[in-house]
């Protein structure tokens, strides 16, 4: 590693140097110091979400910053990589650069693949090639090493795309819709049964949001996504009817629902009027 100093220009080996100097056994920060890969991952997800929620709050500022907190995330892992000689930031890099290259044939290569199907269906392959090199040429199942700790939603639509690359899936959109209405009749025959069981009544709902995730992924839309803007909006909404209750000069345990609900009306009918 060069031998920088704080004064030196901002630049990638300057974040590895003071990487470096953080982690010295010696003179280093003891917090840094005593950190392992596993006890900052609930950092990196923090980190991550953070420069998610500043672009959608479209604060090119913060995301300035968190963008410098994630990429501080991937030197730390490198960092602790390189002292257990396991790899390091330059082999970090190398091996994102061969992948980048081999998965954009049509980039970086003569192949002609025009459309986005021919290109989506490039990257499955070579992702299914990944897997099995991985796995010392073991026939995997399509849905091996999909992570467990992935937001429930998003999982379920990576697993929803794993099926459809091999032909398991819906064609016609029509057909998504008739599943979530089965699902929803199953929903409403547990809620109408005279002692409800819960263990059955969880799992039907849980296969009719799985249903919904499909008909997000057959919609070109990231459920993810979706429901984190629509939890903002209901904030928001919600927001604003805590705002009446207050001019009211009430509590909210004065209001009855249809009072709370005329709030509700009131704040929606001032969105769609700015």
């Amino acid at each position: 590693m060069l031998n920088l100093n704080v004064d030196s220009k901002p630049s990638i080996e300057k974040l590895r140097w003071i990487m470096s100097k953080l982690r010295d056994p010696q003179t280093g920060c003891p917090w840094d110091i005593k950190q392992s890969f596993t006890s900052i991952t609930a950092h990196t997800i923090e980190e991550a979400y953070e420069v998610v929620d500043a672009i959608e709050q479209q604060d090119f500022t913060e995301l300035n910053k968190e963008l410098g907190d994630l990429l501080f995330q991937v030197i730390f892992y490198s960092q602790l990589g390189q002292e257990q000689q396991l790899f390091d930031f330059d082999s970090v890099v190398d091996s994102i650069c061969e992948k980048l290259i081999r998965r954009h044939p049509h980039v970086f290569s003569d192949i002609d693949l025009s459309s986005d199907a021919q290109i989506k269906a490039n990257w499955e392959n070579e992702k299914s090639k990944e897997r099995k090199i991985k796995n010392n040429q073991q026939e995997l199942s399509i849905l091996a090493d999909i992570p467990k700790n992935l937001p429930a939603l998003s999982q379920a639509a990576k697993i929803q795309k794993r099926c459809s690359h091999v032909g398991f899936d819906w064609h016609d959109i029509g057909d998504v819709f008739a599943k979530i209405e089965e699902e929803v009749q199953e929903v409403k025959a547990e809620l109408d049964a005279e002692t409800i069981n819960q263990a059955a009544l969880g799992e039907e709902l849980g296969d009719l949001m799985f249903a919904v995730v499909n008909l997000c992924r057959h919609a070109k839309q990231d459920p993810e996504t979706l429901l984190r803007h629509a939890n903002q909006k209901f904030t928001k909404r919600f927001h604003g009817v805590e705002a009446q209750v207050r001019d009211s000069g009430k509590d909210f345990t004065e209001h009855d629902l249809v009072q709370l609900e005329a709030y509700w009306q009131q704040v929606k009918a001032q969105e769609k009027s700015q």
